[in-house]
């Protein structure tokens, strides 16, 4: 396991194209947020956005990664009733092609969840990031994460890391600060 029956070579380029196409055409991303780094001087804008569906109650979180100034703020919408499901999932932000193609793939594997099935693929994301390129060793796993598993190559290089990880805390922190204003 961890290297998907393919060699060092062709996880490079899958690696390669898989983050070069999510930060080419990042999926769940919406233009929300104010612009922290252009805003020396003036005054903060407004930057709420309001829950799209009725039965739900949204939680935001900005992170902000100041080793590389990545930075995101992501928004997602919990429904109300049991099993609370994340219903609407972006974000804003820029930074490196790492940083928004893992929230691209990060939307695409969380949205539409059930909390705990996005929790579950958080800690497995995490477990993969902690393998210093060893990968996971369950192929379970593996599965459930689909094209987030390329980013094995990311977790070689402990300084990127950070970079990888950023959407997902703000996915994890947006989804405790909705199920906690319910």
């Amino acid at each position: 396991m961890g290297d998907f029956g393919m060699s060092g070579d062709d996880l490079e380029q899958m690696y390669q194209e898989v983050i070069l196409e999510a930060a080419r055409d990042p999926h769940g991303r919406e233009h929300f947020a104010a612009d922290v780094s252009k805003e020396q001087g003036s005054a903060p804008v407004d930057t709420t956005v309001r829950a799209s569906h009725e039965y739900c109650t949204p939680g935001e979180s900005h992170q902000f990664n100041p080793t590389c100034g990545d930075e995101a703020t992501v928004h997602a919408e919990v429904s109300d009733s049991e099993p609370h499901t994340i219903e609407r999932l972006v974000w804003d932000g820029h930074g490196c092609s790492i940083s928004q193609a893992s929230l691209s793939v990060m939307v695409d594997l969380c949205a539409g969840k059930t909390v705990d099935e996005a929790m579950e693929l958080f800690r497995d994301f995490h477990e993969l990031m902690e393998s210093r390129g060893a990968g996971l060793q369950d192929e379970a796993k593996e599965e459930k994460l689909e094209d987030a598993v390329v980013f094995q190559g990311v977790s070689k290089y402990p300084m990127r890391i950070k970079c990888a990880l950023l959407g997902w805390e703000g996915m994890r922190d947006s989804v405790a600060k909705a199920l906690a204003a319910k």
